[in-house]
């Protein structure tokens, strides 16, 4: 049983996919932290790097980004790929990169320049030079006949990599989705052409993509919204979906919202008393495996591989769920037993399938750790959520005051509809402006989604929190209004 549920009333934007009752996948856009991955931009070559065989460009953003040599579209059509980067771009150039990857702490994002254009059955690229057919085709003849279509009607220069929904198209409409896709990076070409300085010709909407994406791949189950917009969206893409109208949160209601809690814990327990603890830092993410309470009901190495079995498929659920990436060092209970470590491994490898980032298991290093990487292309859940204590200087985390915010909202949400016209809430001005933004600019929008007025008992406090303190007719509320932050 499958399940997709999106909560998109609010300016934080989430949905999650569970599959049997469990979350496998959760995804939260929220606009300071929204993904550039995807966006096209017009920018200008800053720096020529010849040692590392790559440049710098600005794209207009708070950090330059980073291009290698073999990702510029000179490169991929020259004959002689042997020369240095500086033989195929110079500082000051003009071209169109996309983003594949987030900026990250001190880094830019990573670009291409092989730009990229998503279609129903078909990515095109300008650039590209080959034909490639999706994994998930796994019939020869069916991936030769969509190489023999795209090598007919593509030029030399250009790349299509082809999605399964092409199986269901005829050539005529593969023919004329080609031509469309032309249409738009000349498009792009031309807005590039009306930029005198670097800036953004193309945002990609990449939540509404994945909500879409992800509810195209469900086979079976529901898709469950609780705005009538995107429902509408979602139907005009053959979607079925089902409106939530109920006062609570959507992801409270279907149970989400204390599996985002357990996401951002360091700990995770298993069954039978079994746990994991989780440490993440910037270079890699730590994962330890502990029997805990199990002690089995056979010898002790039973004991471990039955742990290290529960262990294995919840890893690569949390892997998934807290959006992990990077390098990855698994110190499963030392097994003496072949066979029971590579019973591990193919677990592993039939969990990996369930993921669309690439993953790539390396396998045990003689001390007996698990290596595996997952492509990163965006920050982990618990990057988007929290921000290092300012109490504890760094050496734990708390909920940021934008998350605090959001959740205060989503609350409020709740009583729009209520006989109250007003309400005070006690909480820190870091909350008061994450919620409102600077100089409470946003308070009349919040308000009118709401149907309510706020108003603040202000508190000092490193911490972010808020309390719902009374409900009333505004004239009431008014007078309890406080402010003690200073």
């Amino acid at each position: 049983m499958e399940r997709l549920i999106v909560n998109y009333a609010s300016r934080e934007k989430r949905f999650a996919y569970l599959r049997n009752q469990k979350v496998e996948k959760l995804v939260i856009d929220r606009p300071e932290h929204r993904s550039l991955v995807g966006n096209i931009y017009y920018g200008t070559v800053t720096k020529v790097l010849p040692g590392m065989n790559a440049v710098f460009v600005d794209i207009s953003e708070e950090k330059q980004a980073y291009l290698h040599r073999d990702q510029l579209p000179a490169y991929v059509l020259a004959d002689d790929k042997q020369r240095n980067v500086s033989s195929f771009v110079h500082q000051g150039e003009k071209l169109l990169v996309q983003v594949e990857k987030d900026a990250a702490g001190t880094k830019g994002a990573k670009v291409t320049g092989i730009i990229e254009i998503q279609g129903d059955n078909l990515i095109y690229m300008p650039n590209g030079r080959y034909v490639a057919v999706s994994k998930k085709i796994a019939d020869e003849k069916l991936k030769a006949s969509l190489r023999r279509i795209g090598s007919t009607c593509k030029t030399a220069e250009e790349g299509l990599i082809f999605r399964t929904s092409a199986l269901k198209s005829a050539e005529t409409e593969i023919h004329e989705e080609i031509t469309f896709l032309r249409g738009q990076y000349q498009e792009l070409l031309h807005r590039a052409s009306q930029l005198k300085k670097p800036g953004l010709i193309y945002q990609n909407d990449s939540f509404t993509e994945m909500i879409i994406g992800q509810a195209s791949r469900m086979v079976t189950g529901e898709v469950i919204v609780d705005d009538l917009t995107l429902k509408k969206l979602l139907e005009g893409k053959n979607i079925r979906a089902n409106y939530y109208n109920g006062r609570e949160n959507i992801f409270s209601a279907y149970k989400v919202e204390h599996e985002i809690d357990k996401a951002l814990k360091r700990i995770v327990w298993l069954d039978q008393g079994a746990y994991l603890i989780f440490d993440e830092t910037e270079a890699l993410t730590i994962i330890d495996v502990n029997t805990g309470k199990f002690s089995g009901k056979l010898d002790y190495q039973d004991t471990v591989f039955k742990t290290n079995q529960l262990a294995a498929r919840e890893i690569l659920r949390q892997l998934r769920l807290r959006d992990i990436g990077g390098i990855v060092l698994i110190d499963f209970i030392n097994m003496s037993r072949e066979q029971d470590m590579k019973a591990i491994l193919e677990i592993l490898e039939t969990e990996i399938m369930k993921d669309e980032r690439r993953t790539k298991v390396i396998g045990f290093t003689p001390l007996g750790i698990l290596q595996l990487t997952r492509k990163k292309t965006k920050v982990t859940l618990s990057e988007a959520l929290q921000v290092k204590c300012p109490v504890c200087e760094g050496t734990g985390r708390i909920l940021s005051e934008e998350t605090i915010a959001f959740r205060l909202e989503r609350e409020l949400l709740e009583h729009r509809f209520s006989e109250h016209d007003a309400v005070l809430i006690e909480t820190t001005k870091a909350v008061v402006e994450a919620l409102l933004g600077p100089n409470n600019e946003h308070k009349d929008a919040v308000e009118s989604l709401l149907h309510l007025k706020l108003f603040f008992s202000i508190r000092h406090g490193d911490k972010p929190y808020y309390l719902l303190k009374q409900f009333g007719v505004v004239s009431e509320i008014a007078e309890k209004a406080v402010d003690t932050g200073d």
